[in-house]
């Protein structure tokens, strides 16, 4: 049996890449969480008794190693992180302790000798675009937010740790997923519960800033594949879709297809961390994906319809 820790795996991506994982009675999954953002919600209840749940979080001390003491962890995917832009500007020092969990975990990996570490890293690495599409290996990195730092240190450790001491990994660079179950701390959750419920809807600044949104289907689609089918190993991929829409578009289709009366309001633009483009260059993506990646409108119409039924249940 091929043993998996997920950290971080009470949260949306995470949780639903466990429920897939899950699904497979040769693989074990272990799951760790502080659940201070996560849901025990969103952890999968395996018919194949093959799911353990680990309520710590993985940034303390004693955490990791107890647990790698426990299990012969054949692979890692490290998501647990601090996420959401207000809540990583808003608490800047919270942000920096995941460095500590990066650490701990690379060291540990290399230790009980885990077969390849996947790394949830972020599009925010990239900063304010100095071209698009953004691409993994000629894009610079620039931007000086705390939680873009921390991601780019975290992929510095995996480059390093593979250099020095043949450690495989794998860095995720995600862009905007969405899709049912997710935290309304991010945009399309939070639009879309306003317009089922006719309230205004916010926009920051003219909402003309872009961004591209790849259902979640596809994420966990994409990033199996990666594991299951050996695909870039000691690499950086850019997972996401790579078409734009404004925030201001965004608004107006979701209030279409949500048939609301919500109104737009805007409100004064962020000072930090709302970049005015994201557009990855998503080429190996879709090259292992085969296949077009989900519309958004289709899948904000799966987001709607998930909502509604919450409500009338």
């Amino acid at each position: 049996m091929t043993t998996i820790l997920i950290t971080g795996g009470a949260g949306f991506i995470a949780g639903a890449l466990a429920s897939r994982l899950a699904k497979n009675p040769e693989y074990r999954i272990v799951i760790l969480d502080s659940l201070i953002t996560g849901s025990m919600s969103k952890v999968p209840n395996s018919e194949h008794d093959n799911v353990r749940f680990v309520l710590a979080d993985a940034n303390e001390p004693g955490v990791l190693a107890n647990l790698f003491q426990e299990e012969k962890f054949d692979y890692v995917f490290h998501y647990a992180a601090l996420v959401g832009v207000k809540r990583t500007l808003d608490n800047p020092v919270s942000v920096l302790r995941d460095i500590d969990g990066i650490k701990m975990l690379v060291e540990l990996c290399c230790t009980y000798r885990v077969k390849r570490l996947f790394y949830s890293s972020s599009s925010e690495v990239y900063g304010e675009p100095v071209h698009v599409p953004q691409h993994e290996l000629t894009t610079p990195l620039n931007s000086r937010l705390p939680y873009a730092i921390v991601k780019n240190l975290g992929e510095a450790f995996l480059r390093s740790y593979h250099k020095e001491f043949g450690l495989n990994y794998t860095v995720f660079r995600f862009f905007n997923t969405y899709g049912p179950f997710q935290s309304e701390d991010f945009v399309i959750s939070r639009f879309i519960r306003a317009a089922l419920n006719n309230q205004e809807i916010t926009v920051y600044g003219d909402g003309q800033q872009t961004r591209t949104f790849c259902f979640i289907d596809d994420n966990i689609e994409v990033t199996v594949k990666a594991f299951e089918e050996n695909k870039w190993v000691n690499d950086i991929v850019n997972v996401g879709s790579d078409l734009e829409t404004t925030v201001l578009q965004l608004a107006q289709t979701i209030i279409r297809l949500a048939e609301s009366n919500s109104s737009i309001i805007h409100l004064p633009a962020l000072e930090e961390g709302d970049m005015t483009r994201r557009q990855p260059d998503n080429s190996k993506m879709k090259a292992v994906l085969g296949k077009e990646l989900i519309a958004l409108e289709k899948g904000l119409l799966q987001v709607i319809e998930h909502y509604r039924s919450y409500v009338r249940n």
